[in-house]
């Protein structure tokens, strides 16, 4: 892969500051976009560069785009077929010049000093570290009325250096921080690495990749980025509506039971949790009507808590009540969800 990465700045205190590359996938974002790349912009981490990646957008995303890059050198912009935003975030990744990426949405902010904090934590490691750590940064999770919402990952009180493996347990416990925007990542780690294409969930896919390969996750005690939950966003569906992300979850969790496992054995247990957990979650939101023989999805879903019957009774990583769906689901799955429905009614 061709090399092209540059140191970036040195300051007046003689400190190296390499060149941060921020990649954006944009997609009919033209009503959140302007207040993303705003926030960017006002990073005070002076050497950086923004790669706004337009996903063919059938709005007006492509000429704010334009517009951003022609009042800001820092910014370079892409259009590509419409692809999903690993897709983009992938070219953005082809495209960056800097030693350390960060990920943002089009609809989410970040504080002014977000990368600065997370920049100088990453430079305050050992030389050898610094290629290998990811440095994570709190974020506050937000409605759409700029109203906070609970917190899906809390900061810790101090900041904390985490081990690569027990990361990955804590992600197969549905407890850590899976979003990669809430990173700084270190471009060697992603030479040959990138998003899996054409599923939701890419971020837990490419992690439970890469934190093999890395000396773990730096959790500053501090919180930086904005999240915005948008109803009708393409792992947000409005009442009813079904996510494709509660099934392609599911092809991560297989993933990480036939490659992660094999080189890592004491996950197994909270692998198989993880399995357990999210076709719980699957068959608790699939739609009823598509609970039939012929959809593969449910069918393996439910094959899965047969032959794992062992180890949800085994398993002290699941509360009683989740227990008691995954019995339920496993001899009457149908009915169990005619019952859940009209309980929830």
């Amino acid at each position: 892969m061709e090399e092209k990465r540059f140191d970036g700045q040195v300051n007046t205190d003689g400190l190296s500051m390499p060149l941060l590359s921020v990649i954006v996938p944009v997609y009919n974002a033209e009503k959140t976009v302007e207040r993303c790349v705003s926030s960017i912009l006002k990073q005070t981490w002076a050497p950086l560069e923004l790669l706004l990646v337009d996903d063919g957008s059938t709005d007006g995303s492509y000429a704010l785009l334009q517009g951003f890059a022609l009042q800001d050198e820092r910014v370079r912009v892409f259009r590509k077929e419409n692809g999903g935003a690993a897709s983009a975030r992938n070219l953005g990744i082809e495209e960056a010049r800097g030693a350390f990426l960060g990920f943002i949405d089009a609809d989410d902010t970040v504080e002014p000093d977000m990368y600065e904090r997370m920049m100088r934590e990453a430079l305050s490691l050992p030389a050898e570290s610094q290629e290998k750590t990811f440095i994570q940064i709190g974020r506050f999770e937000e409605d759409e009325a700029g109203q906070r919402l609970p917190d899906d990952v809390t900061p810790p009180d101090a900041d904390t250096l985490t081990d690569a493996q027990t990361c990955m347990k804590e992600l197969l416990l549905n407890r850590g921080d899976a979003s990669l925007c809430t990173k700084l990542t270190p471009a060697a780690l992603l030479k040959e690495k990138r998003f899996p294409e054409g599923r939701l969930g890419e971020d837990f896919g490419l992690l439970m990749e890469l934190l093999p390969e890395s000396e773990g996750v730096l959790q500053l005690a501090a919180r930086g980025y904005h999240v915005l939950h948008r109803i009708g966003s393409a792992t947000r569906k409005a009442g009813s509506e079904y996510s494709k992300a509660y099934e392609d979850i599911l092809f991560y969790a297989d993933r990480v039971e036939s490659e992660t496992v094999p080189a890592h054995p004491a996950l197994r247990e909270y692998a198989v949790r993880f399995g357990l957990y999210e076709r719980m979650e699957y068959l608790l939101h699939v739609p009823i009507e598509q609970m039939t023989k012929d959809n593969p999805v449910y069918t393996d879903a439910v094959r899965y808590l047969k032959t794992h019957r062992r180890e949800r009774r085994a398993t002290p990583h699941l509360t009683a009540k989740n227990k008691l769906y995954l019995l339920l689901f496993t001899y009457i799955p149908r009915l169990t969800r005619k019952v859940h429905r009209a309980l929830r009614r």
